[in-house]
């Protein structure tokens, strides 16, 4: 037997104005096979992320395609961003995934500072490096970038995802 499990993953998003108010996935011209695909199927509900767990993508992914979050999860993206960038880590260094935003008067206005483009960013990583001696930072794409601090630094860093 063979199995497709397509994961659409963000595909509702937030309703935006500029398309009527609508969301994304609610606002696209559903290709037939799609249509298809929910006819013919079986979908259900699934329970992706495991009691104890932050509810997000990340940890949700690694169920779906087998891995037990609490053997394998290190925090989001990190290791797996330096992976897809082809950075490599000594044992003893932290990867830490880290996105440019937007900072409105203290308060984060836009988690990808305004959909960044690849080369701002890069430029923007490229300043930030130099005034950051005793870490590395890795330009990615558009606001998604990579910081690692060798030997551990000083323990790591307890972080929080924004509210």
């Amino acid at each position: 037997m063979k199995y497709l499990i397509i994961l659409g993953d963000g595909m509702a998003d937030w309703p935006c104005e500029v398309l009527d108010n609508q969301t994304p996935l609610a606002y696209a011209d559903i290709p037939p096979h799609m249509d298809r695909i929910a006819r013919t199927g079986r979908s259900g509900m699934l329970k992706t992320v495991k009691d104890g767990f932050e509810p997000g993508s990340d940890i949700a992914n690694l169920s779906v395609l087998g891995y037990d979050p609490a053997l394998y999860y290190t925090g989001r993206g990190g290791a797996l961003e330096a992976v897809s960038m082809g950075v490599d880590l000594a044992p003893d260094d932290i990867a830490y995934r880290c996105n440019l935003v937007t900072v409105t008067d203290g308060m984060m206005h836009d988690f990808s500072a305004g959909h960044i483009s690849s080369a701002e960013g890069a430029a923007l990583l490229t300043s930030l490096d130099a005034a950051l001696p005793d870490v590395s930072l890795f330009s990615g794409v558009s606001y998604r970038h990579l910081l690692v601090v060798p030997d551990g630094g000083a323990g790591g860093a307890e972080t929080t995802p924004p509210a």
